[in-house]
């Protein structure tokens, strides 16, 4: 296992369903480079790549995730007759994982660091974090953080409904700030200069859950807003030297189906990682003890 050898420093990662194969080429670099966070916070299909680089499998994200896009059984209209989603939730939280591309169960329950994965609270319409070491093998947590209204059911966590972390806390930046962090290393999967408007998906889900659960559908009217100003703290962070951000070069799609874009798009955000690897270094600075670490084995 690598041993966690940065400290002191953040590394927070932006949810956006497909948009989020850029994010594992950076993981797959720190891996290369067995860099390993102290603290990492997942958001909804952020979530997905954190797994992968704690369990340190290496293109496992994107592999799966490619190999399965336009497989029925993943993502298809029929699993709303079965599973009330979009997705197929068992196999792509169960049989995925643990029979066909097997996922490192050993080496991501060992990893020493905090590890956490944001899901909103449909009764509250308020974040929570959850310790995602503490993840059963059907990856309930991971389903909940990715539960986007409509296209997921809610997903229930001691009896308590929840959906998408990135309804309530998009890109959590000011929970690692309240958890005594002072710098971070955010990955985005939205392009420079990009911000959020509320959109007529999101205003449709709105009118639907509008009654059941009434503060879910507040947070959902002031997630554009939200998403908005903590934009603005992160660019003001990174412009004060507290914020390392990598970001696509370009517009990504959500729902991308063309699996070539796909591995296109994971080869920039590695290709980006070795691109800025010692502005990286330079940035953690004293933060970064891996080579002592690594002469003292």
């Amino acid at each position: 296992m690598i041993p966690i050898n940065v400290k002191n420093t953040s590394l927070i990662l932006e949810g956006g369903t497909f948009r989020t194969v850029y994010t594992p080429g950076i993981l797959d670099g720190f891996l290369a480079k067995e860099i390993m966070f102290p603290y990492i916070l997942g958001i909804s299909a952020g979530a997905i790549s954190a797994c992968s680089y704690v369990s340190e499998q290496k293109n496992r994200t994107i592999r799966f995730i490619s190999t399965y896009r336009n497989d029925k059984r993943y993502i298809g209209m029929r699993n709303f007759l079965t599973e009330r989603s979009l997705f197929g939730l068992t196999f792509a939280y169960d049989t995925i994982p643990n029979q066909l591309d097997f996922f490192d169960w050993e080496t991501y329950q060992g990893y020493k660091g905090s590890l956490l994965f944001g899901v909103t609270n449909a009764y509250t319409g308020e974040v929570e974090y959850i310790d995602a070491k503490t993840m059963d093998k059907g990856a309930t947590i991971l389903r909940a953080t990715c539960a986007i209204p409509v296209l997921f059911p809610e997903i229930k966590l001691n009896d308590v409904p929840y959906y998408d972390g990135g309804l309530a806390d998009p890109i959590p930046i000011q929970k690692a700030i309240a958890d005594g962090y002072d710098k971070h290393v955010i990955i985005l999967t939205r392009e420079q200069g990009y911000r959020k408007v509320l959109d007529g998906q999101t205003k449709w889900a709105m009118k639907l859950f509008r009654k059941k659960y009434p503060q879910m559908v507040r947070a959902m009217e002031k997630r554009a807003y939200n998403y908005n100003q903590t934009m603005e703290l992160i660019e003001k962070l990174e412009r004060e030297g507290k914020a390392f951000v990598y970001r696509p070069p370009y517009a990504l799609k959500s729902f991308e189906k063309n699996t070539d874009v796909m591995w296109e798009s994971h080869k920039k955000g590695l290709e980006h990682f070795y691109d800025r690897e010692s502005e990286l270094l330079d940035f953690l600075g004293d933060c970064y003890v891996g080579k002592q670490i690594k002469l003292s084995q």
